[in-house]
């Protein structure tokens, strides 16, 4: 493995290939067996030791974290740091998996002989496939509540960033986690993807990354619990009402954390022609004030992106929309796999600048004329994962509510802000399923309905 900042050698790890999966699939129906019968209390017990473990190894993560992914070692470290919370999260939540009792007496000629209720019980094998931009974070979202419910665990990384998902595992297996009950398979999506997802052993897929290949997973996988969490391309709606410095200061961050490779980053801003110029002339010195650079220096706040294609896509595409009639009024030039933060304005709302999912440090500006073709351009993509409106009317902001189909909504906020218990997930292309500890847990399991009678109909 290598840094995608400056080449340089990051670790060493063997590479799986489609025996692996056999062997993998194999010890986690031995796992599975073995962890379903054991109690909540006991699976809490383990998977706290673990955060405990997470939160001791927390700064090596870090780097491993900054190392692999050309993240910044200052968001390195924040995202390390939410680990061990998020795996007391699930462990909680693995307690509690009540079932409901079932008024079977309401059932015409159905007396009080029998008693019905609902029981929960884990899925069996879970396949979990994470992406490379946040590798501490989106592997513990669906490694930690899958255990918490009582599944086993294949977990495929994403090929870039396999040293952090090791790191994790770790943390598990030291703190008593049974044998087979988790493995992880380091290799291509292309080799062992469809071996994974296809196989009839495997009761749950959670899934993140392209809506392309969630798209194949759901044509492919069978019948099976599927969790998607696919592409965006997040809007945020900037009102004449709008606090504008809030609002510009809140782009600057949310369009270029991790160098905008971010579900959440805020790729389209839609603003009232009213305040367009003065929102610019806010946001473009604050996006210019990034700073690039070493990610292992505490003084960068921008770093690289995950490979030196991915720059040169994005390099592509600002070039694009400025020869498609746009403005590129600041980044926009590479050097490596780093791209400087740009901002794009006069961007048409049906270009690929804003119709296609980026995935780097830039954000475009569109204007809107009064709030129907607002809230039209804010749905007006494939997808819907999450949505900003900046306004101090109340009424405005119950509307956006109501109206933008996304799947979280922020008001007087941009959509890159995530706590780790609330439901998370899209609508549209963006996917379907959510993730949080306590809907992840509610996802990885099944439910099963149990009637006892106390005499025959």
């Amino acid at each position: 493995m290598t840094s995608p900042f400056d080449g340089s050698t990051v670790g060493t790890v063997g590479v799986a290939g489609p025996e692996d999966v056999e062997v993998a699939l194999a010890a986690a129906e031995r796992g599975a067996r073995v962890w379903r019968r054991t109690p909540a209390h006991e699976r809490m017990t383990i998977l706290l030791r673990a955060a405990d473990l997470a939160d001791q190894r927390a700064a090596k993560i870090a780097q491993t974290i900054s190392s692999e992914s050309g993240k910044t070692i200052t968001e390195a470290t924040g995202e390390a740091s939410r680990s061990g919370d998020l795996i007391r999260l699930a462990a909680f939540e693995g307690t509690q998996l009540y079932g409901e009792t079932l008024p079977l007496d309401a059932n015409r000629g159905t007396g009080q002989d029998k008693v019905g209720f609902t029981l929960r019980q884990p899925c069996g094998v879970v396949v979990a496939i994470t992406p490379f931009n946040y590798p501490a974070l989106l592997v513990l979202h669906k490694l930690a509540p899958a255990l918490a419910a009582g599944n086993a665990v294949v977990l495929k990384p994403a090929t870039a960033t396999p040293l952090t998902a090791l790191e994790l595992a770790e943390c598990f297996v030291d703190a008593g986690l049974p044998e087979g009950v988790l493995s992880v398979l380091v290799g291509s999506g292309g080799v062992l993807g469809d071996a994974l997802v296809t196989d009839p052993r495997v009761r749950k897929i959670s899934f993140t990354g392209s809506t392309a290949t969630g798209e194949h997973i759901a044509r492919v996988a069978g019948v099976k619990k599927l969790s998607l969490e696919l592409g965006a391309s997040c809007p945020v709606v900037v009102l004449p009402d709008a606090d504008l410095e809030l609002a510009a200061g809140a782009v600057a961050l949310g369009g270029y954390v991790n160098a905008g490779q971010v579900c959440i980053s805020v790729q389209r801003v839609i603003t009232h022609p009213e305040v367009t110029a003065d929102f610019l002339d806010a946001l473009v010195p604050k996006v210019r004030a990034i700073r690039t650079g070493d990610p292992s220096s505490p003084e960068t706040t921008m770093g690289s992106l995950i490979t030196t294609a991915e720059a040169e896509r994005v390099e592509r595409a600002i070039a694009q929309a400025g020869a498609d009639g746009a403005r590129v009024l600041t980044g926009g030039e590479r050097d490596g796999t780093v791209v400087t933060p740009a901002v794009v304005t006069d961007v048409d709302p049906s270009s690929p600048f804003s119709q296609q999912e980026l995935f780097g440090p830039a954000v475009a500006v569109s204007p809107a004329a009064d709030w129907e073709s607002a809230i039209a351009q804010a749905n007006g993509t494939a997808y819907g994962l999450g949505a900003g409106i900046f306004t101090s009317d109340v009424a405005g902001a119950v509307r956006a509510i109501r109206e933008i189909d996304a799947g979280s909504v922020h008001i007087n906020w941009t959509p890159l802000w995530r706590a780790d218990l609330m439901p998370y997930g899209g609508l549209k292309g963006s996917g379907y399923g959510k993730e949080g500890p306590r809907a992840a847990v509610s996802e990885m399991t099944e439910v099963k309905t149990v009637v006892l009678h106390g005499r025959p109909w």
